[in-house]
């Protein structure tokens, strides 16, 4: 099938607190659009305040898919999000809509741009053996070994990264080859231009099943939204995290810690905000030091996803607050439609 001829599936990408929501909300009253959310925290249930989910007066407006669909104490993988994303967007398609996927996991865009890269199957016993390692020595001491074997996935990788860390070195330890000559393969094999890696982990996402994904089958025509000022987006940033504290998210993150299914190591609860107020809980670190890393964290979270748009292809920029946006977007659909 031609790239013409393919369905079309709107991306509205950004950094965290620049407005993609309400232009989505927008969008959805003059565009026949069915959201799927693009955010690795809006999936847990219950993680309301401290994710700034939709309301449930805007859900009503404009219901977004792949929200609350698991629970903080569950995993979900990115191959997860794809496998729902697609099945989302061809059921959307199918009744003759559009797909509008909003939000700032730029892994999760990716991934449907890119598909996912074939790697080697999980093996039990020697995740069995790693983990064991972990628990004995720390998981320091794994991104050690996984430095003395494959450097460059141990520069992407953080120590303070398990999942990863453990299935970096798992690759190695049951193909022989590391995750960078994995990818270096593929990427000879299929022809494509190689992609700059900034460290942010764009090229250690896989399947455990060890068969690889293709990427989605729609004309994905991309929207980027935030301030042009770095000030401007520290402030919104600022102002929300100030809103969610008067909000109770002191209060929702209680209800988790004080959960025996839940710990800190989980990845729901290293979302920014939530590890914050976790370690506030736990004595830690003071009210007005979890408010400061807090929202330094988010402003962290910012950059990074800046620093991935950057570097995005056939994109379109927006201003955040900016009224011209619905017309903008308006027109790229309407030409991409017509082609």
């Amino acid at each position: 099938m031609s790239g013409a001829a393919l369905p079309l599936a709107i991306c509205l990408m950004g950094p965290t607190a620049s407005g993609k929501t309400d232009l989505a909300i927008q969008l959805s009253k003059v565009l026949p659009v069915d959201i799927i959310s693009v955010d690795s925290a809006l999936i847990y249930k219950g993680m309301d305040i401290g994710t700034a989910k939709p309301s449930a007066e805007e859900l009503a407006l404009a219901p977004h898919r792949l929200i609350n669909i698991v629970e903080p104490s569950e995993s979900y993988s990115v191959a997860c999000f794809y496998n729902d994303a697609l099945r989302e967007m061809r059921e959307i398609t199918a009744r003759g809509r559009i797909p509008l996927l909003v939000g700032g996991t730029m892994m999760y865009f990716k991934v449907l741009r890119d598909g996912i890269a074939s790697m080697p199957s999980a093996d039990p016993v020697v995740r069995q053996e790693i983990n064991a390692l972990a628990e004995l020595h720390g998981w320091p001491h794994i991104h050690r070994l996984l430095a003395e074997v494959d450097p460059a996935s141990a520069e992407r990788i953080k120590p303070t990264d398990p999942q990863r860390l453990q299935r970096a070195l798992e690759v190695y330890r049951v193909s022989g080859k590391t995750l960078s000559e994995h990818w270096a393969i593929q990427n000879a094999s299929s022809n494509e231009k190689e992609r700059e890696e900034t460290g942010k982990g764009g090229k250690d996402v896989y399947t455990d099943s060890g068969n690889g994904l293709p990427s989605v089958p729609f004309r994905l025509l991309n929207f980027a939204i935030s301030p042009s000022e770095r000030s401007v987006l520290h402030d919104r940033i600022a102002q929300r995290f100030g809103l969610m504290l008067n909000q109770g998210f002191q209060e929702e993150v209680e209800g988790f810690y004080n959960r025996e299914d839940i710990d800190i190591s989980m990845s729901s609860m290293r979302c920014v905000g939530y590890r914050q107020m976790w370690e506030y809980l736990a004595g830690s670190l003071s009210y007005e030091e979890m408010r400061e890393k807090g929202i330094i964290a988010t402003r962290q979270l910012a950059k990074r996803q800046l620093t991935w748009l950057r570097g995005w292809e056939d994109i379109e920029w927006l201003e955040t607050g900016k009224a011209i946006n619905l017309d903008t977007v308006l027109n790229f659909y309407k030409k991409a439609a017509s082609q």
